[in-house]
């Protein structure tokens, strides 16, 4: 088959605010709401005008962690990527591939923000909420879904053809303990009572979590305490348990790396925590992980990138100064993860992981888990349905409509549709269908408008 070409019609920007249930808290930041951002495209091919749709969590201290600046400015960072992506693609009259189209008015429009003071990380997410919208329309024109797209050379990049996609039913669910979250019923905080697990040990009961994701502060002595106080509650819980562990860029240079990998392996209560744990992501800081070697610090487990991937090279990059592989974020751009997928594949010896920016139900979590799951990756940080409440402030009609099109992805027993987690597993097979991961669209009119 060949490529669906499109010609762009309109685009139009939206967001929703959302309040989370549980304050979470990654490397320096806490977030407690922010937005939600959507996309709607309208494309014609071969005559006819069809619909394409993507969402991605606004979350602040993420895409530019720069302490001068506040919440709302961060998300208006993210909304001129977005407005900036817009003007770029709207400008485009010609017929092309989706692919093409993030060649060219992405790449305008990356530039564009760039010059504007932009960090590259926030420039791409206007771009890459915009690929996901036009690869859904041309899916949809096609009538095939994901993979099935990707294999027929839908999307017109040169990677999709030549991966070995996986058709998965389903995915490991990758749990996150944020800094700020308690970890056992009987520890103090914030409790929002509304029938959802709103600790460590009661979502490994409510779920049958055995993935974990562990947040790190960077400081030696606060970590060393905290995943101590975690590996006795998944001794106790979480059986046969897995873990990575996330350092969000909080170490400064690969000294302080070192000195804290030593600390880690020669903690005698962590020693079991370390045979599980399997990878250890983006630890340092972005100004310089692709400037110094972490090849001589005898880390055992796989190190790899996440916040520095804001550039086509960064993978090689990183694999040269002893990076094992890369994260693959929906938010980074679907044509940087299938990049570095078909890089991965070619080595057993890297990884591609899956990682979350607390995605949200409905387009958000769909689109980018299967993305990630069809390129292999078994497990997922998916966390979300943790930090707010099912759909949110989504209208109850969208939040049902999207159950009732993806039937065993959500589950809507606590009377109100919710993500769907079963042994700590999501169910995938609901996913497949004509388009990008999405057989239902947002109550546009509930939206508030990005002018």
């Amino acid at each position: 088959m060949t490529p669906v070409t499109l010609r762009i019609r309109e685009v139009r920007l939206f967001e929703r605010h959302v309040t989370l249930r549980l304050p979470f808290r990654f490397g320096a930041a806490t977030v407690t709401q922010c937005p939600q951002a959507f996309v709607q495209v309208h494309a014609e091919v071969d005559g006819k005008v069809v619909e394409g749709a993507s969402a991605e969590l606004m979350v602040p201290k993420w895409f530019d962690k720069s302490p001068g600046l506040t919440h709302e400015q961060n998300f208006e960072q993210l909304r001129e990527a977005l407005r900036n992506a817009r003007g770029a693609l709207r400008a485009t009259s010609d017929a092309l591939s989706p692919h093409a189209h993030s060649q060219t008015a992405g790449e305008d429009a990356i530039a564009v923000s760039t010059a504007r003071g932009l960090p590259r990380l926030v420039a791409q997410f206007g771009t890459a909420l915009l690929d996901k919208a036009v690869a859904d329309a041309a899916l949809r024109a096609a009538g095939l879904p994901w993979v099935e797209g990707l294999r027929a050379g839908v999307l017109g990049d040169p990677w999709s053809t030549q991966l070995p996609l996986a058709r998965p039913d389903s995915v490991v669910l990758r749990h996150t303990v944020g800094l700020a979250d308690r970890l056992t019923d009987d520890e103090p905080g914030n409790d929002p009572q509304d029938g959802l697990p709103a600790t460590l040990a009661s979502a490994i009961r409510h779920y049958g979590l055995h993935h974990f994701k562990l947040k790190l502060s960077g400081q030696i002595d606060a970590d060393i305490e905290r995943l101590t106080r975690i590996g006795e509650v998944l001794q106790r819980a979480a059986g046969d348990y897995r873990v990575t562990l996330d350092g969000n860029e909080t170490f400064t240079d690969a000294t302080s790396l070192g000195r804290f990998w030593h600390t880690l392996r020669t903690t005698p209560a962590l020693a079991d925590m370390l045979q599980r744990t399997l990878l250890l992501e983006q630890p340092l800081a972005r100004a310089v992980a692709l400037r110094e070697s972490i090849a001589s610090l005898g880390i055992e487990v796989p190190v790899i990138l996440d916040e520095s991937d804001d550039h086509a090279s960064a993978l090689d990059e990183g694999l040269a100064l002893g990076y094992n592989g890369i994260s693959s974020k929906a938010c980074k751009g679907i044509y940087r993860s299938l990049r570095n997928a078909h890089r991965i594949a070619q080595d057993p010896r890297l990884l591609l992981s899956g990682e979350d920016l607390t995605c949200q139900a409905g387009l958000a979590v769909q689109q980018d888990t299967l993305l990630a799951a069809s390129l292999g990756v078994t497990h997922i940080e998916r966390n979300g349905h943790h930090y707010v409440d099912g759909f949110g402030t989504a209208p109850a009609g969208e939040a049902e409509a999207f159950a009732a099109a993806h039937p065993g992805f959500y589950s809507t027993g606590a009377g109100r549709p919710h993500l769907a987690v079963r042994d700590g597993q999501l169910d995938l097979t609901a996913l497949h269908v004509p388009g990008f991961a999405t057989a239902s669209m947002p109550q546009w009119r509930s939206l508030q408008a990005i002018g």
